[in-house]
């Protein structure tokens, strides 16, 4: 056994498949990832690692295993997904997934071949775990996969209290020790017991505050767009022996070099290290866009920032759309037991409404550019995308005021 003194859990006692996967390269390679990724350009502290995310996960997992009463090689299966849902994440974690599916077309958690070889698939299979089992509970699939990757997994219990731990703000804080205790498996689903809906609930709340404050706060999503710009071009640079399943298997450091080196990058790479980023042209909220912009692929995407880039008078690369998905509460989901009966919070809790409501209201398009080029490409966006000018917003960062698209539409 091994004990880790832990910033949220206190001690983790690591055992069994779990301490023999602790010092595979697969796993150690999680300290040189960032749980958050560019996040700490907004919050400095923010620079804990998905190595440490990992322990924790592992560490509520056994803790969710044990009150539930599964032992055996089914709780170990468990423990080594725990340990291992996050070892296919690439750099800077989320930022560059969408990026990195489009050519290779696997997520974080499509891990079966990952798991099958090397040293994380020998220690597997020295505790008699089939590797394929394994990385199916990483994906959420099955009765137990759920513990790991679902409505009410572990996963989402730490890197809530995680995130608000290392950013410092108070938003992401929940009772993971009842949320874990009052886990209980109805008719094969994970459900929250009788007398849980406020249980679930502040799980929804948490993540509802932490998503506009931390996780899609403007500057850190301007530099996410602008990494994503840049290993985009990375990766399609002819001189660089880079591909998309390489860069998977990158840690942070490596990325950062290989931006740095590269010559079509490397002025994006200054940017970052630098902290000049882009700035916000166009700040548009859900109403004031045309549902074919906020459904357009890739191509479209492209396609367009060439159409402002043109418009504006500006080099293409100068201007970067971006479009978020459209606003969802996967939590809403969450299994409580009421009354005997299994519902789903969102027809149970009147605060589903409301946050939909919030969420809707702080969903941006935004269309970033140098600071110099701002208004320039602001003019074209609306034009190019067709936008409410009435309603779409512009942030004056210069002076720190929001004005309305027409102050600046001749």
């Amino acid at each position: 056994m091994k004990v880790i003194k832990d910033s949220v859990h206190d001690h983790i006692q690591v055992d069994g498949v779990a301490r023999d996967l602790l010092d595979t390269p697969e796993v150690q390679r999680l300290r040189h990832v960032g749980q958050l990724g560019t996040v700490s350009l907004v919050y400095p502290s923010a620079n804990h690692t998905r190595f440490e995310h990992s322990l924790g996960v592992y560490h509520l997992a056994c803790e969710a295993l044990e009150h539930l009463a599964i032992e055996g090689r089914q709780a170990e299966r468990v423990h080594a997904a725990a340990l291992l849902h996050d070892v296919g994440h690439g750099p800077f974690s989320h930022n560059l997934e969408s990026l990195t599916h489009r050519r290779t077309g696997r997520y974080h958690d499509d891990v079966h071949e990952l798991l099958a070889d090397g040293a994380v698939g020998e220690v597997l299979r020295d505790h008699d775990l089939e590797p394929d089992r394994v990385a199916e509970l990483v994906a959420g699939e099955g009765r137990f996969g759920q513990v790991v990757s679902g409505e009410l997994d572990v996963d989402r219990m730490d890197y809530l209290v995680r995130d608000a731990h290392h950013t410092g703000v108070p938003y992401g804080t929940i009772d993971h020790g009842r949320l874990v205790r009052e886990l209980t498996f109805v008719d094969g689903e994970l459900v929250l017991d009788e007398g849980n809906v406020q249980t679930a609930e502040s799980l929804l709340v948490a993540r509802a505050l932490m998503n506009p404050t931390v996780y899609s706060h403007s500057v850190a999503r301007i530099s996410k767009a602008m990494l994503r710009r840049a290993a985009e071009r990375l990766l399609d640079a002819p001189e660089t022996d880079v591909d998309a399943a390489t860069l998977q298997r990158m840690d942070d450091h490596d990325l950062i070099v290989a931006l740095r080196s590269c010559d079509r990058t490397a002025a994006f790479s200054r940017r970052l290290d630098h902290r000049d980023l882009y700035k916000r042209a166009v700040w548009a909220e859900l109403d004031d866009v045309p549902d074919e912009i906020i459904d357009a692929d890739h191509e479209t995407i492209c396609d367009l920032e060439h159409e402002i880039g043109d418009r504006a008078d500006v080099d293409p690369t100068d201007v970067i759309l971006d479009v978020p998905s459209r606003p969802s509460m996967t939590e809403s989901t969450t299994r409580v037991m009421v009354n005997g009966e299994i519902r789903q919070l969102g027809q149970q809790s009147p605060l589903v409404a409301a946050l939909r409501a919030a969420q809707h209201s702080q969903w941006r398009l935004g269309v970033y550019s140098p600071p110099e080029l701002r208004d320039r490409v602001g003019r074209a966006a609306v034009d190019v995308l067709r936008l409410d000018i009435d309603g779409a917003l512009v942030s004056e960062v210069r002076n720190g005021l929001d004005a309305t698209l027409d102050q600046f539409v001749d």
